[in-house]
């Protein structure tokens, strides 16, 4: 089977000319500045969301080459399209038309039947009146964007052909004649699915109105109508299975729907920058600050605003206006506080309107507004005369711990701390006095910033226990106007725990007996202190240099001395007897806690009497102790338990024994 397509001049005429034009005007649309006023921002100038297309035209069909060469005369097709383009370059469409389609036979069914006129001779050829109904969908690619003047464009779908005989074919088939002739009684509708593929230009030549020059090539099975699909011994008969080709030419009008986009404004030109806060700071940079009565005070207001920039200024004081109008004020200020404030304008002249670039659509734009002036900025200070005091920012003592004077604390530890002290004048205070002074102590250079504080001076009671006292420093300077400023710093004194030295226990000559004062010295000092503090005793005998070096045994009075106790022993145990007794008059210290020394007529120590003196006839209470008494003696020391200190002038210090002791109970 061959088919071929034959098309009248005139169809391949208008098709060619069709597709020619849209290449030309799509050139002419690309090569031309002023065919369109698309922005590169994503505006749109054409609406084109929605196409609207009434057409007309001519189409033309191929002969089919086999059977009676039935072949569709070429004519006019009418129809419309609807068309929706989401995408720039992608529509979707829905087409119809409507086209005189008579069908026609090239060669005869045969001969003439006998009865008929012309007997035996071939039948004239076949042909009858016929409509085609067309529906398609067809996707079609937008060459140039929707919105654009000219688009050209290629589409490629699927349709449906309704193949109709006029209803006069349909007649004429069913009468006697024709069916004897022709056998075509059968004529009647017939539907066959094709495919179209073309392409063709859209213009705009208004807003919403335009032009659509249209070709495309059909392709579907040949119809037949309901005729036999093939020779059956009389008859006209149409091939099945065949193929149609066609090809449609067709001009239209076209509605473009939708409003088209306006492109984004162009971008205004961005406002002048917002003022930065300024600040105001003294004259000579620094910031404002405690100033001086009756002395003009100059201040600067800075700002970083770029030197581009005219800046106009304004000041105020308490309110009232100031006459500079510079970034400079001078003034002088009152005694205190004055609150100044700078106000800073940007007079720099605005930028001239926004002007509308040529290839923008006039209807989308919109004047911007001038941009609005930028806001003024204030700054404030506040400018305080006082009568202003010094001021002192360091005071120390170093070291700040002390040891007390060596007669009461023992020669450990410093005895004297350096004092420091740091103040400043105020601004408008002159040169500064110091003045040093101590709640106890003393001070050299004490009219200096640094002096020197020594503890000799100060007083503690001789205890067992250790001390501490607290002296305050305290530094007083005196600027030149009279105004003062003081400061302190603590000083911590200490004394270390010492012996205790009660009054010595005095003796008759050459006698070892404890008198009645002494006793009382003994057990109501020094055995009451023992019972309310840990202690120890230490006993320091003595004897004069008139006197015996021994005496007998257990000290008693008139016994010869050949071959005794020394005398100076003897008096310390009969000493250590009273206070450890514990019966009688006697005291009940612990003997472990006594210890002793003998130092002969060894008088190194001080001498510490008391009113407790001797006779050798009587006992005199509360009488002053005689020349003669004073050297014949027990000293009587508390120290610490367990204390290593030492009283002056002892040599071999050493428990009292215990059996003597004991032995001696409690003396009378």
């Amino acid at each position: 089977m061959i088919t071929r397509l034959i098309s009248r001049p005139i169809s391949s005429v208008l098709l060619c000319a069709t597709l020619c034009a849209g290449t030309v005007v799509f050139a002419q649309d690309t090569s031309s500045t002023k065919t369109t006023v698309k922005m590169a921002s994503g505006g749109e100038q054409y609406p084109g969301l929605y196409e609207f297309d009434v057409f007309g035209g001519i189409q033309a069909f191929g002969q089919v080459n086999r059977g009676l060469d039935n072949k569709i005369a070429n004519g006019g097709v009418w129809g419309g399209r609807i068309a929706y383009n989401p995408y720039e370059h992608l529509g979707l469409e829905l087409w119809m038309d409507y086209s005189v389609a008579n069908q026609q036979f090239g060669q005869s069914n045969g001969p003439i039947p006998a009865g008929f006129p012309g007997a035996g001779l071939p039948v004239p050829p076949y042909g009858f009146g016929a409509r085609n109904w067309t529906f398609g969908f067809n996707p079609v690619w937008n060459i140039r964007p929707r919105d654009s003047k000219v688009i050209p464009y290629l589409t490629a779908g699927v349709d449906g052909i309704q193949f109709t005989p006029t209803n006069k074919a349909e007649n004429l088939a069913r009468q006697a004649n024709s069916i004897a002739l022709y056998g075509a009684s059968a004529l009647n509708d017939n539907l066959q699915v094709g495919l179209n593929v073309g392409g063709g230009v859209k213009w705009h030549f208004t807003e919403h109105f335009g032009m659509r020059f249209d070709a495309r090539y059909l392709l579907s099975r040949n119809p037949t109508y309901d005729l036999p699909g093939g020779y059956d011994g009389g008859g006209v008969y149409i091939p099945g299975k065949s193929k149609l080709n066609g090809v449609q030419a067709t001009l239209g009008l076209v509605y473009f729907g939708g409003e088209s986009k306006c492109p984004p404004m162009p971008a205004a030109p961005p406002p002048p920058p917002a003022l930065p806060t300024p600040s105001i700071s003294g004259g000579d940079g620094s910031s404002s600050g405690a100033f001086c009565a009756g002395k003009p005070v100059t201040l600067h207001a800075s700002i970083s605003a770029g030197a581009d920039r005219t800046l106009a200024y304004s000041w105020t004081v308490n309110g009232q206006a100031q006459s500079s109008t510079t970034a400079d004020l001078t003034f002088t200020p009152s005694m205190g506080a004055s609150n100044v404030q700078v106000t800073v304008t940007d007079t720099t002249p605005p930028p001239a309107p926004m002007e509308r670039p040529k290839k923008f659509p006039v209807k989308c734009w919109v004047q911007p507004p001038a941009p609005a002036p930028v806001a003024a900025v204030s700054a404030t200070a506040t400018v305080t005369v006082t009568d202003s005091a010094p001021s002192i920012s360091a005071i120390s003592a170093s070291p700040n711990t002390l040891t007390g004077p060596v007669a009461a604390c023992g020669p450990d530890g410093a005895k004297t701390s350096n004092l420091s002290g740091t103040a400043q004048s105020s601004a408008c205070g002159g040169n500064l006095t110091y003045k040093w002074t101590v709640s106890e102590g003393s001070v050299t250079n004490d009219t200096s910033p640094n002096a020197t504080f020594d503890s000799s001076s100060l007083t503690f009671e001789q205890a067992a226990q250790a001390q501490s006292k607290s002296v305050v420093a305290t530094l007083t300077v005196t600027d030149a106007n009279g105004k003062t400023a003081t400061q302190t710093t603590p000083i911590t004194v200490n004394c270390a725990p010492q012996f205790v030295r009660l009054d010595d226990a005095i003796f008759a000559k050459n006698n070892a007996r404890v008198n009645n004062c002494a006793k009382r010295l003994l057990i109501d000092d020094a055995a009451s202190r023992m019972a309310n503090g840990d202690y120890d005793i230490i006993l320091i005998g003595h004897r004069d240099t008139d006197e015996e070096t021994k005496i007998a045994a257990g000290g008693k009075k008139g016994r010869k001395a050949v071959g005794g106790v020394d005398l100076d022993e003897q008096r310390v145990l009969n000493t250590a007897a009273i206070l450890s007794g514990g019966t009688g008059t006697c005291g009940k210290v612990d003997v472990s806690r006594i210890k002793y020394d003998v130092v002969g007529t060894e008088q190194v120590s001080e001498l510490r009497t008391g009113q407790c003196g001797t006779s050798n006839t009587q006992e005199r209470k509360g009488s002053e102790t005689s020349e003669a008494d004073k050297n014949r003696r027990v000293e009587i020391y508390l120290v610490p338990h367990g204390s290593s200190l030492v009283p002056p002038g002892v040599h071999n210090l050493r428990p009292v024994p215990e059996g003597p002791v004991k032995a001696l109970g409690c003396p009378h």
